[in-house]
């Protein structure tokens, strides 16, 4: 990525060797993409890009449901919601619908498409599901995060905007299954979500998001974002925690959606926490970069990989508007 975009940004800037060093700087050594490289040779017009993301999303789309479904034990057909997440192409009918159809699911499986939440997707898309779950004690919840933020790029975009982003936004696709609480299924571990806050910081709309062009879309994508979060988080995590009874020093583990580097220092700062507890984060941006709503469930698939420390996790994520999205867990390893 970065031979390539010292190829696709020389012309316009000459210090292009000191901004190249954010690639080395960034954090990440791997990073999935949905097509090579080659595919960006030449510009493509919006139409051409989100046909594309259409395909793509529905074929991995499928592919991380049913693999949820064998780690799972549960069966296609005991699917009874689809929350589908994205932000970085359209379609109407919606990829889940797509998905229903070429799955042959129920066809009275109902469905939640949510568009526009970015990096605060993930954390958001299981909160809806919890919902839903809540509601309906036999509910199987099927939560689908996919973001193919490669199939936005721009080339004739020549921006330092666009030039960051390229170092640091990939490709990612991620399914989570939520179910009632008279479900019963195997498993090595429970987490229960215990709450959950949403909040939007006013004028902040300019931080991060699209522009949307006829050539596509354009990233939005502020500097100012770790310093908003050095500013704001503590005061953020204190109040949804007081409400519980609980203090940052309760929390076994945070599972926290990367944004980048400075992004995790920022938290690390302003939570005045061990860094070791961003280890997962870390991990994840090292191998995958920022997969946008899909990060935060590569992150929580990590603990449970690892197995998490039983007690308190607190997850969370942010995106535009300016947003932040989080949850309480419960979190236990079955022995």
């Amino acid at each position: 990525m970065k031979a390539f975009s010292r190829e696709t940004f020389f012309s316009e800037f000459s210090d292009i060797d000191r901004l190249l060093e954010s690639f080395d700087n960034a954090m990440i050594d791997f990073r999935n993409l949905a097509v090579p490289l080659e595919y960006f040779s030449n510009q493509k017009t919006f139409k051409e890009k989100n046909d594309l993301y259409i395909e793509l999303a529905l074929k991995y789309s499928i592919e991380a449901i049913e693999k949820s479904l064998i780690n799972s034990g549960f069966q296609k057909e005991d699917i009874t919601d689809i929350v589908f997440i994205s932000s970085t192409g359209i379609s109407t009918p919606s990829i889940d619908a797509l998905i229903i159809n070429k799955m042959k699911l129920d066809p009275y499986t109902k469905r939640i498409p949510v568009w526009g939440l970015g990096c605060a997707g993930g954390v958001a898309g299981l909160t809806k599901a919890n919902t839903i779950a809540v509601a309906n004690p036999e509910a199987v919840v099927v939560v689908v995060a996919v973001e193919l933020c490669s199939l936005t790029f721009i080339r004739e975009d020549i921006s330092k905007s666009n030039l960051i982003a390229t170092g640091l936004f990939s490709d990612g696709i991620s399914a989570v299954i939520i179910k009632g609480n008279k479900v019963n299924v195997k498993s090595d571990f429970k987490i229960n979500i215990l709450d959950s806050q949403s909040k939007l910081y006013y004028d902040s709309l300019d931080v991060m998001g699209w522009d949307v062009l006829d050539t596509g879309l354009k990233v939005v994508f502020s500097k100012d974002i770790p310093s908003i979060v050095n500013k704001s988080v503590k005061d953020d995590v204190n109040y949804f925690l007081n409400k519980h009874n609980l203090n940052i020093s309760d929390i076994k583990n945070f599972i926290v959606h990367p944004g980048g580097k400075k992004v995790i220092e920022a938290y690390i700062d302003a939570l005045k926490i061990e860094p070791d507890n961003f280890n997962n984060t870390r991990k994840i941006l090292r191998d995958y970069g920022n997969m946008s709503s899909a990060t935060v469930l590569y992150v929580l698939n990590k603990f449970i990989s690892n197995r998490f420390e039983d007690g308190y996790g607190l997850m969370m994520s942010l995106g535009p508007g300016f947003s932040s999205e989080m949850m309480l867990l419960q979190m236990k390893n079955h022995d």
